[in-house]
């Protein structure tokens, strides 16, 4: 293959890459541009005006690398996601997309990473300080996205408060499905055996399911907070007074003075700054993040087994009305005592918070008994 080609073969592959960067920034601009709009305070609205001023320089730049390969400047459109956004913003006001804005700019954050051409322009670190801005500007309140690093730490070493209040839910969620489930079958006049082996099902599935969220959860959140709190000691220099000044209007819009908005956005970035790579790594490592996850989705299908278990317990002795029976009363004691258990975390009356809980469960089964009842007796029919 000669010079020619592989040049030829290169460009090839850059090009989709730089018409897909492309309309990511068109997209992004449209969306500042909409909120500026739409967003009644000044402040608010010159923040949005000026990410759309970035994010147009950036469209600028890739358009210039279709430029330099010989690819014609293309007439992109916003997608149809963005108009959504921007509609959605329209009906309900900016503040109600700024959720899902968050979440595109952190999970876009760190698209230009691994691009040379990106990296040599500065574009990582202007989307992060980008995501910033967002992340300030959905906050109910100033906040310090260094806290992210709080939750992370805090999620899943937890306090013997916190542990205990997710053991009483998570036993709780497998008590109240399962005795739905297993009521429900009862209703529907099944042998003991086949309401054994659905409880059993329900006991295995609804677990399995739980451990498969949360570990899910787990892993998406420590990734989301690694990557929002991971900043590169060069990106750190190139943290400039404009974004200073962004963040100080955000905190001046929710209130602050002038002289408080300007220390904390001084602090939120110098947070940033003394939280070195390194850092993160050590206290956030990939064999870590693996583990916390793992622990959590074990601990959360035996947390669902626990409570998911007593309903079934009666039917591996019992049968007919009499399991049923023992069923209803042995969850009806479970109940109360997780409901007065809550009490812990609550401070509200035990025996008020213990009958609300059992009064919600035994509901639950009454509806699904009476369904049962109801389709098994047309399957009868």
């Amino acid at each position: 293959m000669g010079r020619g080609e592989e040049i030829n073969l290169k460009d090839d592959m850059n090009l989709g890459r730089y018409l897909s960067n492309l309309q990511g920034e068109v997209d992004s601009i449209a969306l500042y541009q909409g909120l500026a709009q739409l967003e009644t305070k000044p402040e608010v609205s010159s923040v949005y005006r000026r990410l759309a001023e970035l994010e147009q320089d950036h469209a600028e730049f890739w358009k210039q690398r279709l430029s330099e390969i010989g690819h014609p400047i293309p007439e992109v459109q916003a997608r149809w996601r963005t108009r959504a956004l921007i509609l959605l913003a329209r009906r309900f006001g900016p503040a109600f997309v700024l959720p899902i804005a968050t979440s595109l700019e952190r999970g876009g954050s760190g698209d230009y990473d691994t691009q040379p051409e990106a990296a040599a322009g500065g574009l990582p670190a202007a989307e992060r300080s980008h995501a910033r801005l967002i992340e300030a500007l959905a906050a109910p309140a100033p906040t310090m996205s260094i806290a992210a690093l709080t939750r992370l730490e805090g999620r899943h070493q937890t306090g013997t408060a916190t542990a205990l209040r997710a053991a009483v839910l998570g036993a709780n969620d497998g008590l109240v499905s399962n005795l739905s489930l297993v009521m429900g079958v009862a209703g529907a006049a099944m042998k003991p055996h086949a309401i054994l082996v659905t409880g059993l099902a329900g006991l295995v599935a609804g677990g399995c399911a739980m451990a498969m969220g949360e570990w899910l959860s787990v892993s998406t959140s420590m990734e989301t907070y690694l990557n929002e709190i991971e900043v590169r000691p060069e990106e750190i220099s190139l943290m400039t007074a404009d974004e200073r000044e962004q963040l100080s209007r955000i905190y001046r819009a929710k209130g602050l003075t002038d002289e408080a908005a300007a220390a904390m956005a001084d602090r939120m970035i110098s947070q940033h700054s003394r939280l070195a790579p390194d850092e993160v790594t050590s206290r956030v490592d990939s064999s870590r993040r693996r583990r916390s996850a793992s622990i959590a989705a074990i601990s959360s299908f035996l947390l669902f087994a626990i409570g998911a278990v007593f309903p079934v317990l009666p039917f591996f002795v019992l049968s007919g009305s009499e399991a049923i029976v023992v069923s209803l009363v042995l969850c009806a004691l479970v109940l109360f005592m997780v409901g007065a258990g809550t009490t812990l975390f609550t401070g509200r009356n035990l025996l008020t918070s213990g009958m609300l809980q059992l009064a919600i469960g035994l509901a639950a089964a009454a509806v699904t008994f009476a369904i049962g009842r109801v389709v098994g007796v047309a399957i009868g029919a």
